[in-house]
């Protein structure tokens, strides 16, 4: 009779995992070295995960629920108009980077250059996540065009899916050039060009 999973050990490795996987990239890293960072036995990676790319799934969902769990309270706080909501949210994420000395990059970016067009678990959990990315950012969007904060013609929608279309260029930029310049350039003129 199989052993009954430990929840603990599931989240050592998804924390643990995602740390490699962000810093060194999937590819680099294996299993031992992702079980080695958990302090888990190698052979127990398989009983919590069917695979390295189903692994790498629900590492972008951890990733996510990480980001909306500290800046996703942003886009909600109506004590700010939406724009600023915006704003807000997007400066949080430049913190992040910030923190990160420009070295990481998104984490989603990341795996959607190595994984997906490779693995169609990984590849479906980022569009997923995208997608809740969008729709977040298109209901501040929507409010502020019924407000008349924004002017611009076209959905609230196509507007969300191009920021975040800029803000990922944006951080790639930054990782290759290991600077804030081109998240900079994101929040002073991006931002401000395309919410006016």
């Amino acid at each position: 009779m199989p052993r009954p999973q430990n929840p603990d050990v599931r989240a050592r490795l998804l924390r643990s995992g995602r740390e490699l996987i962000h810093h060194e990239g999937f590819n680099a890293c294996g299993v031992q070295d992702i079980t080695s960072a958990a302090n888990v036995p190698k052979g127990s990676f398989y009983s919590y995960f069917e695979s390295k790319e189903a692994f790498a799934a629900e590492v972008v969902q951890d990733y996510w629920t990480s980001i909306l769990g500290r800046h996703g309270p942003l886009l909600q706080d109506l004590a700010q108009l939406p724009v600023a909501r915006v704003r807000n949210f997007f400066d949080a994420l430049i913190g992040d980077h910030v923190s990160w000395d420009f070295s990481r990059g998104c984490l989603i970016g990341n795996l959607v250059l190595e994984l997906a067009g490779t693995s169609e678990s990984a590849r479906f959990e980022m569009y997923r996540v995208l997608r809740e990315w969008e729709a977040m950012l298109a209901e501040c969007l929507h409010e502020a065009i019924e407000a008349g904060q924004i002017s611009r013609d076209g959905s609230a929608s196509d507007l969300a899916a191009t920021l975040i279309e800029a803000w990922e260029g944006a951080v790639l930029r930054s990782k290759v050039e290991r600077s804030g310049k081109a998240c900079e350039r994101f929040r002073d003129l991006v931002l401000p060009a395309m919410l006016a």
